[in-house]
């Protein structure tokens, strides 16, 4: 008998006792490879010697000093090393302790960068449908998936929603790559006006969708149009890179394979790989500078953000997934992984689309991969996959509701970089063997 609240109350589920690589081993003794990262964390994999001594290291020295007091030589290291891993434009950190609590804190630091430069007017957060950037009360009201926001709905605030760049749904038929972004931008551009052009906040975007709609990237040249329209209208553009960022897509920050800089950037989740709670924002001088030449302070907090022990952990994964060879290899097992999805399932008569960037891959399943007609959501299918893949000994992120927060079934895969070509072909082998069971 179990005294934890689980996130789905039933069967009981298997006790975790040992992690090595991309492997995971239960009490009974079976052994799954971690073909999701968790929730694409596990950047490193489970058992690193040098992310674990760098822990101790800092555990020996201080464990915990709150910031309003002091600094540590692991947060300054961290934030650092962030900055001179990101693109030119990003230049200071704030450190939290995971994903949605970075978004919090984006979306707090981008309403008072308007209070600070006198205007306050400033009030609407526009982001994507089909979006998700966080379980708290603003990441979530920013987020755009209907199932999450229903039954919170009377207490999120307003924010407002465009469509997600999300060409094999959406595409319409005879429209360039193009012409499809040169449309969304216009849409955005439309929402601000009818908001008010003086009265928008930011807009907020995966670089690649992760959770709620499987590891879709956009077309060419939109993100340098949204960028454009943000420009024009003196609004800021977040990046939110808590799932797709810190090397999960084949370079450090996903946006740099965009060709756009964000005002302000999230990140967490693979930034610590596992080994500890941890998160950044990373922001521009423009509003540092506006804080610090207006009230002095980032009117926000919490209790362990800064954390000594997160910041070190944090601080020796992202020096590992720099090191030459690593994005190399995210970039080669990528490629790998999605030849071997097309060669085992490519056509499968219920798999419409398999894509992704990196070790970032997302299969859509579908009712008929011509009509792209999708499977009835009574029949949970994403649930029956995640049991059918763990019996095979696979975790993998299967998630329903893609098109619309009901209709649609997908799965995620986000393996830990250090995946080798010989576990690459078992995790394939072993999700074309689940979805084969489920779906026949």
């Amino acid at each position: 008998m179990t005294r934890i609240l689980h996130r789905n109350i039933g069967p009981e589920l298997p006790r975790a006792v040992a992690g090595k690589g991309v492997w995971i081993t239960d009490a009974e003794g079976r052994s799954y490879i971690d073909g999701s990262g968790g929730a694409a964390v596990t950047s490193l994999g489970h058992g690193n010697a040098e992310v674990l001594e760098a822990m101790r290291a800092q555990m020996d020295a201080v464990a915990y000093a709150h910031t309003s007091f002091f600094t540590t030589d692991a947060a300054e290291s961290l934030a650092d090393r962030l900055v001179d891993l990101a693109p030119d434009g990003l230049d200071y950190v704030y450190l939290v302790s995971g994903g949605s609590e970075a978004v919090e804190a984006a979306l707090k630091m981008a309403r008072q960068y308007f209070v600070e430069i006198g205007q306050p007017q400033r009030r609407h957060i526009i982001a994507r449908r089909q979006s998700y950037h966080g379980n708290t009360i603003g990441a979530l009201a920013t987020g755009g998936n209907e199932w999450r926001r229903k039954q919170f709905q009377p207490i999120l605030p307003e924010t407002h929603h465009v469509s997600p760049c999300y060409a094999y749904r959406d595409m319409a038929e005879g429209e360039t790559p193009d012409d499809y972004a040169a449309r969304l931008a216009a849409e955005l551009e439309d929402k601000i006006l009818t908001l008010g052009a003086d009265e928008v906040i930011a807009f907020v975007a995966e670089p690649v969708v992760g959770a709620t709609l499987g590891a879709v990237t956009a077309v060419p040249g939109y993100f340098s149009r949204i960028r454009e329209v943000c420009d024009k209208y003196g609004v800021l553009l977040i990046l939110d890179e808590v799932m797709c960022g810190m090397g999960r897509t084949g370079s450090i920050f996903a946006q740099a394979q965009e060709d756009v800089v964000a005002d302000i950037t999230t990140v967490a989740k693979g930034l610590g790989g596992g080994y500890q709670p941890v998160g950044a924002v990373l922001l521009s001088a423009k509003i540092y500078d506006a804080f610090r030449d207006g009230s002095g302070l980032f009117q926000h907090g919490h209790t362990y953000i800064g954390h000594p022990m997160a910041a070190a952990a944090a601080d020796k994964v992202v020096e590992i997934m720099s090191r030459p060879g690593m994005m190399e290899n995210v970039n080669a097992m990528g490629a790998r992984l999605q030849e071997g999805l097309e060669a085992a399932l490519g056509q499968h008569a219920n798999v419409g689309d398999i894509r992704g960037r990196g070790l970032f891959r997302g299969i859509e399943l579908v009712a008929d991969r011509d009509s792209k007609d999708v499977l009835d959501p009574a029949l949970k299918t994403h649930a029956k996959i995640k049991k059918a893949a763990m019996a095979r000994g696979l975790m993998c992120y299967p998630m329903g509701g893609t098109i619309d927060g009901v209709r649609g079934d997908h799965v995620l895969l986000a393996p830990p970089y250090i995946i080798t070509p010989d576990e690459v072909d078992q995790l394939v082998d072993r999700m074309a063997g689940a979805i084969r069971d489920v779906l026949g």
